[in-house]
C-alpha cells in the first residue's frame, strides 16, 4: 500500500493512515488477548525521493521508497492536499501523476482524501466518473474538470465496475476511507476491531460502545485457569460461578479472593463480561432478534440483559446493532 507523500500533503493523515494500517491483523490481539485471523497490511509511503520533505504546513513527510523504486502497490492513496483554491494545479505533479497513471495502468485501486481528489482529476483518473472531494473544491472541479460527475455531498465514492477508484471527502474522511479498505481486504470484522481500537464514529456515547473485554492477568494458579477455560465454553449456563468454584474444589470465599487476584476480575464480572462480548458478536454479525440472543448467552430474562448491556455498553442492543453492521464494503 502507497501513501503518496508531495509537499502539499498532510503529514498528520499521511501518518494516521500508515499507523491504522500497521495495526490491522494485530493490535486486537494484543490489546484483548483474542486470537484473530486477519490479513495484514504494509503501509508505505512514497515520494520523488527518500529524502525528507517539508510539507506546506511545516511538518516533516520521509518516504520509505521513492517513485523510481517501480514496485508495484495494490492500493495507493492520495492525502488530503492544501492548495492556493485560486492557482492552477497544471504541472505541480508532474512525476506523482506519471507514477499514479503507471501503477493504475498495472492494476493498482487508487484512492484520495479530501482535496486529494485534485491530483486524481489532474491526471485525467476521474474523466467521466462519479466523485467527491472537500466542499471548498467544489467551484475548482466546476471551473477546470467539468467531466468529473462530482457528487460533493457524498463522503465516500467508489467508482467503476471494479472499484477502482475511491474518493473521500473532507480531511476527515480518511478514517471511512481506511475501515473501507481494511473491509474490502481484510473483512468486516477486522474493520470493526479496528473502529474499536481507535474509536473512529459517532464518540456521543463515550468510550463504552467501543470497549471490548481486555486481556486478562496472566497467572500461574492451575486452579483457576481450569475454570477459566470451562466457562470460555459454558458461559451460557445457570449458576456458572457457583459451578466454576464446585469446579475448582475451594470454599465459595476463597475461589472468589482468588479469581479476582488472578484475573483482576470478580467471578460475576468476568462472566457478564464474556456473556456481553459473545452478543456483541452476534449483534455485530447476525439479525438474530435481541431476545434470542439474550437467551444464548445466559439470560431468561431479556430485560435483564437489555439493562446489564446498556449499563455496560453504553449503548442499547439495537443501536449497538446499527452502529456495527454498517461495516460493508457496499455501505
Amino acid at each position: 500500500m502507497g501513501l503518496l507523500a508531495v509537499p502539499e500533503a498532510s503529514a498528520a493523515v499521511i501518518y494516521g493512515l500508515h499507523e491504522v494500517f500497521t495495526c490491522v491483523g494485530t493490535m486486537w490481539q494484543t490489546l484483548t488477548g483474542d486470537v484473530v485471523r486477519s490479513r495484514q497490511m504494509l503501509p508505505r509511503i512514497v515520494g520523488a525521493s527518500t529524502d525528507m520533505i517539508r510539507t506546506s504546513l511545516g511538518m516533516p513527510l520521509i518516504p520509505d521508497t521513492s517513485f523510481d523504486d517501480r514496485a508495484q502497490m495494490d492500493v495507493i492513496i492520495v492525502s488530503d492536499l492544501f492548495l492556493d483554491p485560486e492557482s492552477s494545479q497544471n504541472d505541480l505533479w508532474p512525476e506523482a501523476i506519471a507514477w499514479l497513471k503507471a501503477q493504475h495502468d498495472h492494476g493498482a485501486i487508487i484512492c484520495s482524501v479530501c482535496t486529494g481528489s485534485l491530483m486524481l482529476a489532474q491526471a485525467g483518473l476521474l474523466d467521466g466518473r462519479e466523485a467527491t472531494t472537500h466542499w471548498s473544491a467544489r467551484d475548482v472541479f466546476d471551473r477546470h474538470y467539468p467531466e468529473v460527475r462530482l457528487q460533493a455531498q457524498k463522503v465516500l465514492v467508489p467508482s467503476g465496475p471494479d472499484h477502482d477508484i475511491i474518493t473521500s471527502g473532507g480531511s476527515a474522511s480518511w478514517t471511512d476511507l481506511s475501515l473501507y479498505l481494511i473491509s474490502r481486504f481484510c473483512g468486516e470484522d477486522e474493520a470493526r476491531r479496528i473502529s474499536k481500537v481507535f474509536l473512529f464514529g459517532d464518540r456521543s456515547q463515550g468510550q463504552l460502545p467501543f470497549a471490548a473485554m481486555v486481556r486478562p492477568r496472566q497467572h500461574q494458579d492451575a486452579s483457576i485457569a481450569e475454570c477459566q477455560g470451562w466457562i470460555a465454553e459454558n458461559y451460557h449456563v445457570s449458576n456458572p460461578v457457583a459451578e466454576m468454584a464446585k469446579r475448582s474444589g475451594l470454599t465459595d470465599r476463597t475461589f472468589k479472593r482468588r479469581f479476582r487476584a488472578s484475573t483482576g476480575y470478580t467471578p460475576i464480572d468476568y462472566v457478564q463480561s464474556l456473556r456481553v462480548e459473545e452478543a456483541k458478536q452476534m449483534l455485530e454479525t447476525t439479525g438474530m432478534p435481541i431476545d434470542e440472543i439474550a437467551e444464548k448467552v445466559g439470560y431468561e430474562d431479556s430485560g435483564s440483559f437489555r439493562r446489564l448491556f446498556k449499563r455496560t455498553v453504553g449503548a442499547s442492543a439495537q443501536r449497538y446493532r446499527q452502529r456495527y453492521q454498517a461495516y460493508s464494503i457496499d455501505r
